[in-house]
């Protein structure tokens, strides 16, 4: 997909499209055509002659996370809320054997979104219960953290709850994974379901299924608190980290909590990969953007040199017609 749509755009000799495909999971021909406009945008920007790997990274930044708004106004406070709920995320999925790889974590602001992550999600074709228990785990991570540093909670996991509560009702009502409901799927292939007015099961297994909804999420959250709990110390060191580099890769978090312990998948090569190409490319990136900044700042500070200039050698020749006068 990246061949057809990089095809027409002057990129440079060698560029590893098999690597920027690995970054984009599940993004659709729209999607990819979309980096690579972007990836134009952002060279043409920097008046780079020739397209370039990292290029292509910041668009992929931009087009999942959105435009970084590194002016907006956040206070210290809610800085540490932030910083503490994805640093909480990136534990408990470091110390989950199936959760999600993680490739790096930031709290700039982008989009609508205070902070973000970026995961590696493996490529399956079925999924256990272990396995997607283990995703919920993660995403309750962020609330788990703010709950034990803080002793209260933010609005700020309302997608990971969004989340958490679509995979719990997946696993009850279609997936036939809780032991309560039973080997029976709610599940409606034909799609017709929304137009009936009938659900296709009586009152009282209605609340069963809210029942063990609701039983999937609490227990992923007790799980994600216990987790952190015994890492509290390490929790702490890696959103003390984020605060100060505002990003962290794969590498940060081994630091802290060494490497992990269970067998390596391809997802998780793949993402170690992925995040040292993210971490190398960040300096370059940051020194592109303030080298940027300051040839605006140049111009525009000798744009108001001229109109100064200007309006001094106007005021001259007004004068110098007033004597002529």
């Amino acid at each position: 997909m990246f061949k057809v749509h990089a095809k027409p755009l002057k990129t440079i000799k060698g560029l590893d499209l098999s690597s920027l495909a690995k970054q984009t999971p599940g993004f659709a021909g729209a999607d990819i055509a979309n980096v690579c406009n972007e990836a134009a945008l952002i060279a043409a920007r920097s008046n780079a002659k020739q397209i370039d790997k990292q290029d292509f990274m910041d668009a992929i930044d931009r087009i999942i996370g959105g435009l970084e708004k590194r002016n907006k106004i956040i206070s210290p406070i809610e800085k540490s809320t932030i910083a503490h709920h994805e640093a909480g995320h990136a534990s408990v999925s470091w110390l989950l054997e199936h959760a999600n790889p993680l490739v790096k974590v930031t709290i700039i602001p982008r989009g609508k979104a205070l902070g973000a992550a970026w995961y590696l999600p493996e490529e399956r074709q079925i999924t256990t219960f272990e396995q997607m228990f283990d995703e919920m785990t993660s995403a309750m991570g962020g609330r788990a953290a703010e709950q034990l540093i803080f002793g209260k909670v933010s609005t700020g996991a309302l997608n990971d709850l969004e989340k958490v509560t679509k995979q719990a009702m997946a696993m009850v009502a279609y997936y036939g994974l809780s032991e309560k409901i039973g080997n029976v799927s709610y599940y409606d292939s034909t799609g017709q379901s929304e137009y009936s007015f009938q659900k296709p099961y009586s009152d009282k297994t209605a609340e069963l299924i809210d029942n063990e909804v609701h039983q999937l999420a609490e227990r992923a959250y007790k799980r994600a608190l216990d987790i952190l709990s015994d890492n509290t110390d390490k929790l702490k060191q890696l959103a003390a980290k984020l605060l100060t580099d505002e990003v962290i890769f794969t590498d940060d978090v081994e630091a802290i909590f060494g490497p992990r312990k269970f067998k390596s998948n391809e997802a998780h090569e793949d993402s170690r990969v992925i995040s040292k190409d993210f971490k190398d490319g960040f300096a370059d990136s940051e020194a592109r953007k303030k080298k940027h900044l300051e040839e605006s700042k140049r111009k525009h500070e000798e744009s108001l040199k001229k109109a100064e200039e200007e309006e001094e050698q106007q005021k001259k020749d007004k004068e110098a017609n007033t004597v002529k006068k």
